[in-house]
């Protein structure tokens, strides 16, 4: 348990390095509540991506019989789930706090002067 607890640090770190860039970036560009929502939208689509990655790779390892890297490949994707599991508590958190940021503007429809066309 321990040994594959060891083998995820580095990605977890990772991780949390791209957190704190892509934070510090935007909220240095745009306010702070807007910077979570970035963060919340980027690692929503990184942590699918990454589970999506290994989970194909351990498919691949298992259909080659390749324990070690199915054991490997196995934890990261666990670990991408629950970054993912964690990342849609806080955003379900951050939309609790700031409800505005639910209802996305809408583009304005152009009416028409005459429901019957051009007079």
């Amino acid at each position: 348990m321990v040994a594959r607890l060891t083998r995820i640090v580095p990605l977890l770190l990772l991780l949390a390095f791209v957190a704190g860039v892509v934070y510090v970036v935007a909220a240095w560009r745009y306010s702070p509540a807007r910077a979570k929502e970035i963060l919340i939208k980027a690692f929503t689509v990184l942590n699918v991506a990454l589970a999506a990655f290994f989970g194909l790779a351990s498919l691949y390892a298992l259909s080659e019989s390749n324990g070690d890297v199915l054991d490997l490949t196995l934890s990261f994707m666990v670990t991408a789930l629950v970054a993912l599991g964690i990342t849609r508590i806080c955003r379900a958190v951050f939309l609790k706090h700031n409800p505005s940021y639910r209802m996305k503007p809408m583009k304005a429809k152009r009416l028409r002067r005459w429901p019957w066309g051009r007079r």
